[in-house]
């Protein structure tokens, strides 16, 4: 079906107007209402200014104030998708005006001047015509504990709680001061002012047809900050089906998961969201290749959202999937999960970690979100993470690419659902027509001149094979060349040409601290070795002590030796899984 947009520049007067017809909300999903004095002041002050350089009501001019994405929604109202700040701004705006003018003097402007208002903020009864001060044009149903009563509360009756502490009740008291002052100083200018507010200055209304057209015009639109995420929607459809001290408990659970993903660099509830759709995908036995957006796929082809709000606690479902990056991410552990502190398993989902893409994480999730309260959970979650370990790094290796893995980890995800056990059946038609053999030249030399992008896990493997590295590896390390890439004749007996055939294979690569390798620098082996050898990395403390000088030859010999280390790990991870 077609995206309809309606788009027509409107005045402040005619668009508040509309609100007659289809009421304005601001929805549940939304942000708060944010802006402050800085922002109330440039809207004044511009608007002030144009009327002191234009004359005001003297003159035909314009001023823009901007778009206003809205749709409509089935309750017959426009429902405000992006200009929501700027917007609720305008309607405390006016309403203040509206106070100002009716504890001021009445003259034939004032009058004028409020009767113009109340078309703008207020019904009206339809046979007499009289203002309806209970009946605004605008509501909020952004969730929050009082705002929105003291929004309501301000547009209806005027008046404001000076202890209050919310957005509204500030901004409204400030925009009081102000135009007090303006009254104070020059009454016609009040009156010029509030003309050009409603007559002159003008929106461009943008009206889509459905809440998904207008939310992609926002997003293409907005560059003033973040737009709104799926999980902004998902939180409001959620809190729309509760009780009060449901939704207050909601709302206090949602902050506090918001909160503590925020202390993390990577995730976000919008991810916890991607990762457990690929629980529920797994759950549905759907393997489909071609990943849905994770907004419709929540929503359903009815579009009623009935996969997000049949899960009894989705609250408690994601705080489990986050419990994974809470151990990969942030190194912490989890009271009462045993798993959480198990050295070999943190070393193999640290290696995970530095897969090239998220595919690792599925499985993982799953898993973990289906098993963790089984008996041995941690023996379990320990042969089944090494071998998809083993699984990915030599696909990898093979075929750098996500169509190697990707039908392969879907299938995965459904076979796990099904047993604590499950097949990993990668086999592809075209691509793996038969098992790697890991024995082969090709796949030695595939390790020893890898992708670069699977180098990170290669390093880490090699790291952790070593029996004296103590924990996990720093979270700042960098691939250090042994035999720098900068070529320097005076450091080395070979031409240019062998020296870079050589560099870039994994024998000349090691895992070493930034610190560390700032200092090391670009130089010959003899001065990195100094910095080697304080190194609390194992392998490369190693490398130091018992590496006397470094060649092209040596280059050679430690790509046999790596390889040999990976291989025996990714043999070891199947051997033990079966």
């Amino acid at each position: 079906m077609a995206t309809s947009i309606e788009v027509n520049k409107q005045k402040i007067q005619e668009l508040l107007a509309s609100g007659r017809e289809h009421k304005f909300v601001i929805p549940a999903y939304q942000r708060p209402y944010e802006w402050g004095k800085d922002e109330l002041d440039a809207l004044f002050d511009d608007l002030y200014n144009f009327v002191a350089t234009t004359g005001g009501s003297k003159r035909n001019n314009t001023y823009f104030l901007g778009s206003i994405v809205s749709f409509e929604n089935d309750h017959d109202e426009q429902e405000i998708i992006d200009g929501q700040q700027r917007l609720t701004s305008i309607f405390l705006l006016l309403r203040a005006i509206y106070e100002v003018l009716r504890n001021g003097i009445q003259t034939p402007e004032a009058e004028n001047m409020m009767r113009k208002i109340e078309t703008a903020i207020w019904d009206a009864d339809k046979l007499k015509g009289t203002v309806l001060f209970d009946k605004v044009l605008i509501s909020s149903e952004v969730i929050s504990t009082n705002a929105n009563e003291s929004f309501r509360n301000i547009l209806e009756r005027g008046v404001a709680d000076e202890n209050a502490k919310d957005n509204y009740t500030k901004n409204y008291l400030y925009l009081q001061k102000r135009l007090r002052d303006l009254n104070q100083d020059d009454p016609m200018a009040l009156y010029e002012f509030t003309y050009s507010l409603l007559e002159q200055a003008i929106v461009l209304p943008i009206k889509a047809d459905t809440q998904d057209s207008a939310l992609t015009i926002f997003n293409t639109l907005n560059d003033r900050g973040l737009p709104l995420s799926d999980a902004d929607i998902f939180k409001a459809k959620i809190y729309n089906t509760l009780d009060d001290e449901a939704s207050k408990f909601f709302i206090k659970r949602w902050q506090e998961l918001e909160e503590e993903i925020s202390e993390s660099s990577d995730e976000s509830i919008q991810k916890l969201f991607t990762y457990y759709m690929f629980y529920l995908r797994a759950k549905e036995n759907d393997i489909d290749t071609t990943t849905p957006g994770v907004r419709k796929y929540y929503a359903g082809t009815d579009g009623k959202f009935t996969r997000l709000l049949q899960v009894d606690d989705i609250l408690t479902e994601l705080s489990s999937v986050y419990n994974i990056w809470r151990v990969v991410e942030r190194h912490q552990s989890i009271i009462g999960e045993s798993w959480s502190t198990n050295l070999d398993l943190l070393h193999t989902l640290d290696i995970l970690s530095s897969y090239p893409n998220e595919f690792w994480k599925y499985p993982i999730i799953i898993y973990y979100i289906c098993y963790r309260n089984s008996t041995g959970f941690d023996k379990k979650f320990l042969r089944f993470a090494n071998r998809l370990l083993s699984e990915l790094i030599s696909r990898y290796l093979v075929d750098p690419s996500i169509s190697a893995i990707k039908s392969g980890v879907l299938r995965l995800d459904a076979s796990i659902i099904k047993s604590e056990n499950p097949d990993f059946n990668f086999v592809q038609k075209n691509k793996f027509n038969n098992e790697i053999d890991f024995d082969s030249s090709s796949f030695e030399r595939q390790i020893q001149t890898p992708h670069t992008k699977i180098v990170r896990m290669i390093l880490k493997t090699i790291a952790y094979a070593n029996e004296d590295q103590i924990g996990l590896l720093p979270d700042k390390w960098e691939i250090e060349h042994i035999f720098p890439r900068r070529y320097q004749a005076n450091y080395f007996e070979c031409s240019s040409k062998e020296a870079s055939e050589k560099i870039e294979h994994i024998g000349n690569k090691l895992p070493f601290e930034k610190r560390l390798n700032i200092v090391a620098g670009n130089g010959y082996f003899g001065k990195k070795r100094e910095q080697y050898i304080k190194s609390d990395i194992a392998v490369v403390k190693d490398f130091g002590d018992k590496q006397v000088e470094w060649g092209l030859d040596d280059i050679v010999r430690r790509d046999q030796k790596v390889s040999d280390i990976v291989i025996s790990r990714i043999k070891d991870g199947v051997k033990n899984y079966n």
